[in-house]
């Protein structure tokens, strides 16, 4: 199995706040190896999101590295330029919002057409537009939407819509999966549901999967846990 991992060391964030700076990551540490999931804990404001942001390439931290594995070789994220970070997301970074933010014209197989086509010419060949529509279809089926190619998402229950954005985040075959919240908006058996589809696809797709979550339910089922505190990185125990 080809061999993908994020490492995150001694990285730092911070923002302008007044006078001063507030520290949003401070010095985290982290390594998540291709196929295993770390979920990220703790309360609202305390760091997690600038976690997913920075190692997603949407924010660059102020100082260390963030070293993403992936079959073609290893790259730091904190280096690249705009478009360098545009095309990894695109090639490498799956990206799960806590909201689906889904297309509401585009059919679920067009949902993940779209997102496979990011940043590729307008025009593809009857050949790449129907190997495209297969591995939607594939991956629609993997996540138990097979039968909801042709519906639109407001045709779709809420658990329904995430398991598309999760299918979506997959059409590119990513080193790395960051997803943010991804139960907050289902019910207790959705949830459950959604979480076991999570933990296939990470091992299926052997992605390197970084998980943020308030729900401490399902923490036992991760293969590691980190508690973030006032933007300070830290090994959850598990009571």
């Amino acid at each position: 199995m080809t061999k993908t991992a994020l490492t995150v060391s001694e990285t730092t964030l911070t923002y302008p706040d007044g006078a001063g700076r507030l520290t949003a990551l401070n010095e985290v540490n982290l390594h998540v190896p291709g196929g295993t999931i770390a979920a990220i804990t703790g309360p609202s404001g305390s760091g997690k999101s600038s976690l997913l942001a920075v190692v997603s390439t949407l924010i660059r931290p102020d100082s260390g590295r963030i070293a993403l594995e992936t079959p073609d070789g290893t790259v730091d994220l904190t280096t690249l330029t705009r478009r360098e970070a545009a095309a990894v997301r695109r090639s490498s970074i799956g990206i799960v919002f806590q909201q689906p933010n889904l297309i509401p014209a585009l059919t679920a197989v067009e949902q993940l057409e779209a997102m496979s086509h990011l940043g590729q010419r307008l025009f593809n060949s009857r050949a790449e537009r129907r190997e495209t529509r297969t591995k939607a279809m594939e991956l629609l089926d993997a996540v138990g939407l097979s039968g909801h190619y042709a519906k639109r998402p407001a045709q779709l229950s809420g658990g329904q819509r995430q398991r598309v954005n999760i299918a979506r985040a997959l059409m590119n075959d990513p080193a790395l999966l960051v997803i943010d919240e991804p139960t907050s908006a289902l019910d207790t058996e959705r949830g459950a549901a959604v979480i076991e589809l999570i933990l296939t696809v990470a091992r299926t797709h052997n992605a390197a999967t970084l998980l943020v979550t308030h729900d401490r339910t399902h923490l036992h089922q991760m293969n590691a846990v980190y508690n973030m505190t006032d933007g300070t990185l830290t090994p959850d125990v598990l009571s």
